[in-house]
């Protein structure tokens, strides 16, 4: 523990009761539970296997994993379980899956899969904002840990009945698959532990302690899975930030962090305040600013850094005109500072304040990277190969077999699935029973009938290649005997786009390389809990990123734009009272710089072929006068600035003619 701070030690040797560790931004709380896991271990408190640390995104848990395997040498950690909470909800259900009704095998549905169910639901013709509202509000039953018969119990309106009758008759398809959703990896091991006293026993017996970070971004179920694995006792340590909660969204729920106080009344509160980040000045801005919310336990930032320079804030004419003196001012800065580009980071409310930012950057030749692209998983030749990896190891898997039996399109249409259905309903068995049964593929018209019978043989082939082939190599086997690679290079229009989608499925069997002696089934449901965040570095490039996006990164030099009232706040946050957690996302953004910080706003806009006026954020007046550089409002220091660009300038160009 050398080299910890007194509070981090603290947390790192508690260990007889609940703890809760409120860790500011940039105040270690990765080491300390790192820490905390090789003091467990070292003291002979805990065994490695019957400790779990719990967070958010498979990049954390990979990133947790190898600082334990750096911190505990040998052997020491072998047992101990770092994972997403889903990846463990995932492990209960593969050990637990005959309590819950479901068979080995079972298949994970992808929010493509349940879009597709729920659609068909509610019948062809649903609008596509009626089919996200009722997804939006089943999976916001689901991450209440709510079932069917209890969200139909709690419906107040005629839209929630209406959910909730859907949510019954959409869960019974899942069964009938032998599937689940993402949320039900959550929910289903609530059910049973809350249920099942003796299971909930066994449960505690095999986790002993347990280690749960980004605590204030867990919805209810996922808190209650924490209160059912920790027990009465509550052998935990959970870290979070208050300040840092910004996925009320997507069902987050903050006030989970108070009510650990009051389910847990032994529970010990220790606060990180000590910064290893950014700037002093930075911290001070960031303080000034979240100090505006309401605090149960206030947290104030310091550091022993230095105070760095002013946060720069801009006014600008449009968003055309703010991107391009972002751009200018990166070219600027990486010359005059010698920075790479990946020390860049431009942070933006929403998705579509990118275009600009891209145009500018292009027309200046800044190299970018923009988080959010198309994800690994969702490139058409990749979930067609998942689909047939479903298929092979779930037989039930109807969400599968319609996508595997048309990619690639054979003499299987639209109408002859619809008959197959049809036919496979009358039965009571899954569309691809159906398509094995001779009777079934008689009443079908010759061709389609022909050719269900082939795309069967092949099915068949794979499963027999999966009991004899390494995962890895059975991807690369499927990708040939399905005819996907023929597929694909007959809709290649040149030989290198052919080469960069086979890259993709030669990328998705390497994923596969770690599962020695694992099933298809396992590996496939394994791979559904991979994210886009998971593949592929920016490398030397400028980031472009959401504010959402940007939790837990950090960089030398920060932009964020379009700090303007109706986009940060944005308008509709204001409209839904949440004025509290958007000054959370800009203090989120503010404390991602270790060195420089600039904010820009824009005084007009293109809206609806109307150009309006906008006004600065109401977040820049919480802002130390102190702290801040305006435009115009210091004309020494603006003047102090435009010759040091002008001495970068000089010094460039000396450089480029001595080469």
């Amino acid at each position: 523990m050398h080299g910890l701070n007194p509070p981090q030690r603290a947390a790192v040797e508690h260990v007889e009761g609940p703890l809760l560790v409120l860790a500011g931004a940039g105040s270690g709380k990765t080491r300390v539970i790192v820490e905390k896991i090789a003091h467990l271990i070292a003291s002979g408190r805990m065994p490695a296997r019957r400790i779990a640390a719990i967070t958010f995104t498979n990049k954390s848990a990979k990133e947790m994993r190898e600082r334990v395997a750096k911190r505990i040498r040998g052997d020491g950690a072998e047992g101990l379980t770092i994972s997403t909470f889903h990846a463990l909800g995932l492990r209960f259900l593969q050990i637990e899956h005959a309590k819950l009704g479901l068979r080995r095998g079972f298949s994970i549905f992808d929010s493509d899969d349940s879009a597709a169910q729920i659609k068909d639901l509610l019948g062809v013709g649903t609008k596509p904002d009626v089919l996200d509202g009722m997804r939006n509000l089943i999976s916001r039953a689901k991450n209440a840990g709510l079932s069917p018969e209890q969200a139909m119990a709690e419906a107040r309106s005629a839209r929630e009945v209406e959910a909730a009758t859907v949510y019954a008759l959409y869960q019974a398809r899942l069964t009938t698959f032998n599937a689940v959703d993402f949320d039900d990896l959550i929910r289903l091991p609530v059910q049973l532990l809350e249920s099942d006293e003796e299971c909930a026993l066994a449960w505690r017996e095999r986790i002993g302690y347990l280690l749960v970070d980004e605590c204030q971004d867990t919805n209810d179920a996922q808190y209650r899975l924490l209160k059912a694995l920790a027990g009465p006792t509550g052998l935990f340590t959970v870290v979070g930030d208050d300040d840092q909660s910004i996925y009320a969204w997507r069902g987050a729920n903050p006030d989970n962090l108070l009510s650990l106080e009051s389910d847990y009344p032994t529970l010990r509160v220790i606060k990180l305040e000590q910064n290893y980040r950014c700037s002093n000045r930075v911290l001070r801005a960031a303080n000034a600013l979240i100090a505006n919310n309401p605090h149960t336990h206030l947290k104030t930032l310091w550091s022993e850094q230095a105070d760095g320079e002013r946060i720069r804030i801009w006014e600008c004419r449009d968003s055309a005109h703010e991107a391009e003196k972002v751009a200018a001012e990166i070219q600027f800065t990486a010359t005059a500072r010698q920075a790479p580009w990946s020390d860049f980071c431009i942070l933006f409310r929403g998705n579509f304040q990118s275009r600009a930012l891209e145009k500018a950057l292009q027309q200046v030749g800044v190299p970018y990277h923009l988080t959010g692209g198309t994800a690994f998983l969702e490139r058409g030749e990749v979930k067609d190969a998942m689909s047939w990896l479903r298929l092979i190891a779930n037989p039930d898997d109807d969400a599968a077999f319609v996508r595997a039996v048309t990619s690639p399109k054979r003499e299987v249409g639209a109408t002859t699935l619809a008959r197959l259905a049809e036919l496979a309903q009358r039965a009571g068995m899954p569309m691809s029973r159906a398509a094995e049964s001779v009777g079934a593929l008689q009443q079908l018209p010759p061709r389609a009938g022909n050719a269900l019978n082939t795309f069967v043989g092949i099915v068949r082939g794979l499963r027999e290649d999966a009991r004899r082939l390494p995962p890895s190599e059975l991807v690369r086997v499927l990708a040939e005997k399905s005819g996907l690679l023929l597929a694909i290079r007959a809709h290649c229009k040149d030989e290198a786009s052919f080469q960069r989608r086979k890259a993709n499925l030669e990328e998705l069997a390497d994923w596969f390389d770690g599962g020695k002696g694992a099933g298809p089934g396992e590996l496939a449901a394994q791979l559904a809990l991979l994210s886009h965040a998971d593949k592929g570095e920016a490398g030397n490039q400028v980031r472009l990123m959401s504010l959402h996006g940007a939790k837990g990164l950090e960089f030398r030099y920060v932009f964020i734009v379009g700090v303007e009232d109706g986009t940060l706040p944005h308008d509709a946050a204001l409209d839904e009272g949440s004025l509290e957690e958007e000054r959370r996302l800009l203090y989120v953004g503010i404390t991602r710089a270790k060195e420089r910080l600039w904010l820009s706003y824009s005084k007009k806009a293109q809206k609806w072929g109307d150009m309006i006026r906008l006004k600065p954020s109401r977040f820049l007046d919480e802002l130390p006068v102190a702290e801040v550089q305006r435009d115009g409002a210091d004309p020494v220091a603006d003047a102090a600035h435009k010759q040091e660009r002008a001495a970068a300038g000089l010094a460039a160009i000396r450089a480029l003619l001595e080469k």
